[in-house]
């Protein structure tokens, strides 16, 4: 038994002589809290994962435990474990409890040797790999709650961690208020950010029953998808959701974190409109969905363990802020709070990286940097959509305020002629009860009228004449398909106006489709008969995908020229078109042989056209709902003139 105690005496001697070389905790109630970093502390790695706490604790090891100044986070290794020696300098005198707390909730095992007063030590298990009931406080972290001492003694708390993800291994040394103020504080910052969440989400539901615009929906996924990926990392998900099952640990932050790139990406093709404004952009999205997916299902079914390597986000989340900046430069003004907001989500990465590698110190702010930054990145994004919807409505009401203000124009100016006719009528009127007062008055009046009657009798039946054979003259051209000169077409196509009347007619009717993404809706464009898609903002003006695009002289004197063309009538050279058009020879060439061309293309299909139809050969392509022998049908236009 004296044996015993001097082996007793001497392990313990040999502790204290080992321990006043290290920092240990003291109770204090002056200092609420301390908290100790890896490095500060005595450790010893067990490569083997083969010691035992007997032999942790014996007399030999004494000396294998050591500070080390030079470790930092990236310095942990997975696949071993690290055996913590924790002095503790008791206070019978203090008025507080105390207790020992591990900041990180993902540490997968966790085994706690509490020192008891007979000399022995009690086993704790915790970690996010067993139920959370075993757990000595309901808390999302673990605590180690200190007994108080019969006596000022030094006491030696025994720590082994060991994770399959990086552990962050801080051990905090606080009083049990500050413990209290701090889970308080904490849980509401979790509680306003959560509720955030789901604030936007139900407020972009709202939206979405207003306006009907799948892209709030997309987004309420992602940010659904956030949240349930933050409670995956904080603890709270295990906590309060699958407090019971913590196989799901294992898979909770690789699937949601899968959530949230996926749904990035969706919302950004939506959001950015990328097959409308960047076609080969939008390819390497939905590529990235395909890859993204690939690697989640060989992690799900083949290694999950490779859910820890978060870095390869680093991929998707470059590709959508790529695509934020691109659309933008591009002159897409919504994707301007987009860019912001993943601008600083990434920050919020970059942060937690700088941590991670020790470059920047561990605190209150830098830990939740990724919280922060998701909170302002779900912000700007909502400013985004309300930005998105104020520029569209301005647009609208801008085309809107142009139709009122023309309909006013077109008011007055009915009214205008309104007066004027009234007014001539009154005139006419006037004139006609004079005239009849003065037939009336005198019958010589009335002789010399009917000598008029003759006269103009005669040159009616002489005018008629003219006029008969005038119309033979015109069966007969028409029998011989002889071409109009210019000054007759200039009846039908007098100016540019009717022109861009005929070409509306002929182009859209009354239907209208986007040659970028299909839509039917529109609203004026910003020039005058050009039309902008309400989906994509795509404008097409009057004369795009016709004949008639990008012409350089009058397009009534383009109608002519097409028309001749396609008559195939050698009656008009090149010099009789330029000095009757007053144009260059050059350019009546350059549009005569594209005009020839597309003659030639339609004859290889079949569909050579002829004098009654030459405006066949103005559309470059066919719409897509109606041909134009249909569309002529429908819009019961003339067989000379569309």
């Amino acid at each position: 038994m004296r044996s015993n105690s001097k082996i007793f005496f001497l392990i313990f001697f040999l502790i204290c002589t080992t321990l006043s070389a290290q920092q240990m905790a003291v109770v204090n109630d002056h200092i609420k809290e301390r908290v100790f970093f890896l490095k500060e502390l005595a450790y010893l790695i067990d490569s083997t994962n083969t010691f035992s706490f007997e032999q942790i604790s014996s007399a030999a090891f004494l000396n294998k435990f050591g500070e080390h100044n030079s470790y930092q986070n990236k310095d942990f290794e997975t696949d071993m474990s690290y055996w913590i020696r924790f002095p503790v300098r008791q206070n019978v005198h203090s008025e507080k409890d105390w207790l020992i707390e591990f900041y990180d909730q993902t540490i997968d095992h966790l085994e706690v040797y509490v020192p008891e007063a007979n000399g022995s030590y009690k086993k704790l298990l915790m970690g996010d790999q067993y139920p959370f009931s075993r757990r000595t406080f309901d808390h999302k972290n673990f605590e180690i709650r200190i007994p108080r001492p019969k006596a000022d003694t030094l006491t030696v708390y025994y720590f082994k961690v060991k994770s399959r993800d990086f552990a962050d291994i801080r051990v905090a040394f606080k009083s049990i208020d500050r413990f209290v103020y701090y889970a308080i504080s904490e849980y509401f910052l979790y509680g306003t950010f959560y509720g955030m969440i789901l604030i936007i989400a139900l407020y972009n539901f709202l939206v979405y029953l207003a306006i009907k615009e799948i892209k709030n929906i997309y987004y309420i996924f992602y940010i659904l998808s956030v949240g349930l990926y933050t409670l995956s990392l904080d603890g709270i998900g295990f906590q309060y959701l699958w407090p019971e099952h913590p196989e799901w640990n294992n898979y909770a932050s690789g699937i949601t974190l899968y959530m949230v790139i996926i749904s990035t990406i969706i919302f950004t093709r939506k959001f950015l409109s990328t097959p409308a404004n960047s076609p080969r952009l939008d390819n390497l999205l939905k590529g990235m969905i395909v890859a993204r997916t690939g690697v989640f299902l060989f992690e799900l079914f083949f290694f999950p363990q490779f859910f820890v390597y978060r870095i390869i986000e680093i991929i998707p989340l470059s590709l959508t802020f790529y695509a934020g900046i691109k659309v933008w430069y591009r002159g897409y003004r919504p994707a301007r709070f987009f860019v912001i907001a993943y601008g600083i989500l990434f920050t919020g990465f970059f942060i937690r990286i700088l941590v991670y590698l020790n470059f920047i110190p561990m605190t209150i702010l830098s830990h939740y940097s990724l919280h922060i930054s998701f909170v302002l990145e779900m912000l700007f994004l909502t400013f985004a959509l309300g930005d998105r919807i104020r520029i569209l409505k301005a647009m609208r009401d801008r085309a809107l305020n142009r139709t009122i203000q023309q309909h006013e124009v077109n008011m007055k100016l009915m009214d205008k002629v309104n007066r004027e006719l009234e007014t001539k009528v009154k005139e006419r009127t006037a004139e006609l009860d004079q005239k009849n007062h003065e037939l009336e008055e005198s019958n010589q009046k009335l002789v010399r009228q009917a000598k008029e009657i003759n006269q103009i009798n005669s040159i009616l039946d002489l005018d008629n004449w003219k006029l008969k054979n005038s119309l033979k003259e015109v069966l007969n051209e028409r029998l011989l398909d002889k071409t109009m000169d210019y000054k007759q077409f200039q009846t039908l196509y007098p100016d540019k106006l009717a022109c861009y009347r005929f070409l509306e007619s002929l182009k859209w009717g009354k239907n209208f489709h986007c040659k970028k993404c299909g839509n039917e809706k529109y609203f004026d464009g910003s020039q005058k008969f050009s039309r902008r898609c309400t989906r994509c903002g795509y404008n097409e003006s009057i004369t795009a995908y016709t004949i008639f695009h990008s012409l350089k002289f009058p397009i009534e004197k383009a109608f002519y020229i097409a028309y001749v063309a396609v008559l195939e009538k050698n009656d008009h050279t090149l010099e009789m078109f330029a000095n009757e058009l007053t144009l260059r020879v050059n350019t009546i060439w350059s549009f005569k042989r594209k005009v020839i061309e597309r003659i030639a293309d339609l004859t290889t299909k079949g569909r050579k056209p002829h004098a009654s139809k030459w405006e066949d050969v103005v559309l470059l392509q066919e719409p897509h709902h109606e041909s134009i022998k249909n569309r002529r049908k429908k819009l019961n236009l003339p067989v000379t003139q569309p």
